[in-house]
């Protein structure tokens, strides 16, 4: 594929050579700042209390900012998005609402109805939809409802409250296109589409990030009034860093202004510095208090007023543009090109960028240009055999990881500490959350699992996000990849930050093999390799996998501990928390993580060893460490640990109790599958280009006859002997992978379940001192509040694990080739080799989101209006699991992050 294809390769190749930062401004404004552990000052770490939903149009945020459809620059000092109120609801819509971690009876759950349509890498292009009824928000009622529901029943959802029926509400999309680099147009379609007239009041607003209230920089930037063009509505920012900036606003709205300040009289019942406050356009709006904005027209926080009554079917247009061209530098309204351009970086605008007062043609003309290459650039990337259907599917995944970038800032020691013009936060703190992570500075634009559930950024969660970003952005996925890696996140002691509920947690170590992938999707799609990028992250990664031998191997058996390793109550009880039997827990899944570490890192070492022989050294070192853990892991003499369990052909976690016996915990799940992903095939052609490791690697398997099992040499090529390095024999595999694609037990319609379905007959079982821990199979929402209650791993199918485990039944067909083949699914006639194994699981997977032959969207499961409805049926949102008998999305709704390999899968293996 050329380097430059496409205008948006243009404009990712001049990001990347620094001519132009086209990334400056993007989607990065959060969908849920309150209730994070960022802004909660508590002693006792009650986020969700300490700054609710209530509060946050109230009250002004100290590390971030949020809203709807919104953009912001890279630093979150200036700000856009959308406002709204349909005339009945009790509170202007400024942000999204959801439940509690508490409130809701399967854990936090956003209830709004919004999509990611499109955007582009650079974010030249980008387009929401935000479905917003025209009846009263059901506030109240989504609260009581799911509080009256337990564990074992289905969340309550907007939808099932009604406020849909008959179309009764408004479609607002808002889409974006770049004029340049400072200069965004922006476009936002109102339509009704319900049977009757109706009104909707929109208030596109623009604020501050408020940075001057936290006695460390009380430099305070300004939004003022002015005269622009005559066909529109001015106002001029000015800010420390950015210098001027206008937002020009078509039409002629009326213009309110105030305060990005707290209403400490609603807040704390007390006084603040100014009568203007944060919510002082819900003021104004819904109590009709006109003393609530500023009357000399100037603030912190403006929006431009918009009442809309809309027939049945209407549409309506508004129009803005954000722009660092001065639209008073010309006073001649008539004139084509009025303005001019004041930022620093001062170039001539090309003749597509239409003039500031032009929202007719030339506005029109930028927004059909930029979603043209938009197209263009998709096209490049989607592949071309596919049905309509899965084209969009991939396309809309990779807009939503586009668009759950996020500005995150967190400075833990300050946070800790407070800041001088605020109260000192409680001691208590001291002694909880976070407190051994003050060497933490967050001050960046990260990709998020969901910008509303999971607004932080979660390291494993990172690493799968950056597979699926690498196909079509390269350079953020590496450079997501090292941000984890530099020494404002990494502990000094080598962990990586796991998610701000608590870093010390530890995530499945993902970060390797994510690099090496993205290293070679690179290659692939740009025709060259970024050894350094590979390089940086491998001397970071030496630090990290230390500390997992030092932390999680502390006896030296090379099997590893780990606590829940990002499963969460997939174990009969909290694997992170004490054994309540006592003794400790030899874990599958830590163990085989480890040894698929140790496979990722010998690939990274092998490769920098072409150009440089010093990584030889370092390679014999993987590649020993790799087999000491594979020998262990399957040790069968009489007094070793195994975790293979012979007479099931399966394998589990083993139980050490205090009086030194040894059990197996017979829960047949991903734990017992995990082992599978730890394997590797090292070809004659590389190993014979490295003489020093070729001649340990040799000295290594001549002295530990003992250890053949997981060094398999029984494959040649014409350039000589493979070898396959697995945790899993070449026996141990038919057996394993004879339960795996057993319908009723793992293999799902829909791919690889998370338990098997084995355990909805025969749940098991430990008994200890009197109590009883269980497990059942449970394919959709656990009613077990182990590990909290959004814990979900007892059933259903996850998209990340999934990959691996496609990943690596490809490598192993890559090894074995015809030589191996086995029936898929289990018991039937179709004798199938493991690259056909892989396809089949992939088509299941992917299939989750496509029609089926009646049309029908297995995500969406019973929700008729997704299935039939016109105008909601092409909208396909990316859910954090499915469940494992019929495929329906649970849990977070946005998950784009790890389900957007669903983009990649696609793109390598189709429909």
């Amino acid at each position: 594929m050329p380097r430059l294809q496409t205008r948006e390769d243009e404009r990712l190749e001049e990001t990347r050579t620094r001519k132009k930062y086209w990334k400056r401004w993007g989607p990065y404004l959060s969908e849920r700042q309150w209730g994070t552990v960022r802004e909660d000052y508590s002693p006792y770490g009650t986020a969700w209390e300490y700054f609710p939903h209530d509060h946050a149009r109230s009250r002004a945020y100290r590390w971030g900012e949020d809203g709807i459809g919104g953009i912001s620059d890279r630093h979150q000092m200036i700000c856009f998005g959308l406002a709204m109120w349909n005339g009945r609801d009790p509170i202007l819509k400024e942000r999204l609402f959801g439940l509690t971690g508490h409130q809701g009876n399967h854990g936090e759950d956003v209830k709004e109805c919004y999509f990611y349509l499109d955007s582009t890498p650079t974010h030249s292009y980008m387009q929401m939809l935000y479905k917003y009824p025209q009846a009263e928000f059901p506030y109240d009622a989504l609260v009581a409802e799911n509080g009256r529901r337990d564990r074992t029943q289905p969340e309550f959802e907007l939808m099932d409250t009604g406020v849909f029926a008959e179309n009764r509400y408004f479609d607002v999309f808002v889409e974006y296109a770049k004029a340049d680099v400072e200069d965004i147009l922006i476009k936002i379609i109102v339509v009704n589409r319900g049977p009757e007239a109706a009104t909707l009041h929109l208030l596109p607003s623009l604020w501050f990030r408020n940075t001057w209230s936290w006695g460390k920089d009380d430099r305070r930037p300004i939004i003022s009034k002015r005269v622009g063009p005559k066909n529109c509505r001015c106002v001029e920012l000015q800010h420390w860093q950015y210098g001027k900036r206008w937002l020009l606003c078509a039409g002629q709205p009326q213009l309110l202004f105030t305060e990005n300040e707290t209403n400490y009289a609603r807040v704390f019942a007390g006084k603040g510095p100014t009568p203007f406050v944060k919510d002082a356009f819900h003021e104004y709006l819904i109590h009709k208090n006109q003393a609530a904005v500023n009357p000399q027209q100037t603030g912190t926080k403006m929006a431009a007023y918009y009442p809309l009554t809309l027939g049945p079917g209407d549409s309506t247009t508004l129009k803005l543009r954000l722009t660092d061209i001065n639209p008073l530098g010309d006073t001649n309204n008539n004139s084509s090109k009025v303005g001019t351009i004041t930022s620093p970086a001062y170039a001539e605008p090309s003749e597509e960028v239409p003039a500031t007062n032009d929202f007719g043609t030339g506005f029109d003309h930028l927004f059909e240009l930029r979603q043209k290459e938009a197209d263009d650039f998709y096209a490049s990337r989607v592949p071309k055999d596919i049905s309509e259907d899965a084209r969009s599917v991939m396309r809309q995944a990779m807009s939503g990881m586009l668009w759950s970038k996020q500005f995150y800032h967190y400075d833990v020691l300050t946070w800790l500490t407070g800041d001088p013009g605020q109260p000192t936060p409680p001691e208590e703190r001291w002694n909880g959350r976070n407190k051994d992570w003050t060497q933490l500075y967050n001050d960046d634009i990260i990709s998020m699992p969901d910008k509303w559930e999971y607004p932080w950024y979660a390291a494993w969660d990172l690493a799968f996000h950056c597979v699926s970003l690498a196909i079509i952005d390269p350079d953020f996925a590496k450079d997501q990849l090292v941000l984890l890696l530099r020494e404002w996140y990494m502990n000094p002691n080598g962990q990586l930050p796991a998610y701000e509920w608590a870093f010390s947690d530890v995530n499945p170590p993902v970060h390797a093999w994510a690099a090496w992938r993205v290293y070679k999707i690179e290659r692939r799609v740009r025709g060259v390799a970024d050894r350094g990028f590979l390089e940086k992250v491998f001397h970071k990664l030496l630090l990290n996998f230390t500390w997992w031998v030092n932390r999680k191997d502390p006896d030296g058996s090379n099997i590893f501990q780990g606590g829940f390793l990002g499963l969460d109550n997939i174990g009969v009880f909290d694997r992170s928390a004490p054994l309540p039997t006592g003794g400790h827990l030899e874990q599958s899944d830590g163990t085989s993580w480890m040894g698929m570490y140790c496979l990722n890192m010998l690939a990274i070492a092998l490769e920098l060893a072409k150009e440089d022989r010093a990584y030889e050294d370092i390679a014999s070192k993987f590649f020993e460490h790799f087999v000491y853990i594979a020998h262990a892991m399957n040790n069968f003499g009489k007094h070793e640990k195994s975790l293979w369990d012979e007479e099931d052909g399966f394998y589990y976690d083993v139980l050490h109790l205090p009086n030194g016996e040894d059990h197996f915990l017979k829960v047949r799940s991903m734990v017992g599958l995990i082992p599978l992903f730890a394997v590797e095939t090292l070809e004659p052609e590389v190993i014979d280009k490295l003489p020093g490791f070729k001649r340990r690697m040799q000295w290594f398997i001549d002295n530990h006859a003992d250890f053949p099992d997981h060094i398999d040499m029984s494959q040649t090529s014409p350039r000589g002997t493979r070898l396959l390095l697995s945790l899993v024999s070449k026996k141990q595999l038919g057996r394993v992978l004879s339960r795996m694609l057993d319908e009723s037990e793992f293999l799902s319609p829909y791919g690889i379940r998370a338990l098997s379905r084995y355990h909805k007959d025969h749940p098991y079982e430990l008994r200890f001192n009197g109590t009883v821990s269980r497990v059942d199979y449970e394919p959709a929402e656990s009613a077990t509040g182990t590990f909290g209650g959004n814990s979900n791993w007892r059933g259903p199918i996850w998209f990340p694990v999934n990959y691996l485990l496609v990943e690596s039944l490809q490598k192993y067909h890559y090894y074995y080739g015809e030589d191996f083949k086995l029936a898929c699914p289990t018991g039937s006639n179709n004798q199938t080799n493991l690259w056909q194994v892989a396809a089949e699981i992939s088509r299941r997977l992917t299939h989750i989101f496509l029609r089926d032959d009646q049309g029908r969207r297995p995500v969406y499961g019973n929700t008729e209006v997704f299935q039939s409805d016109p105008y909601w049926r092409d909208l396909v949102l990316f859910y954090e699991f499915f469940h494992g008998d019929n495929g329906a999305g649970l849990g977070a709704n946005h998950q784009t992050g790890w389900t957007g390999l669903v983009a990649k899968m696609i793109q390598q293996s189709g429909e």
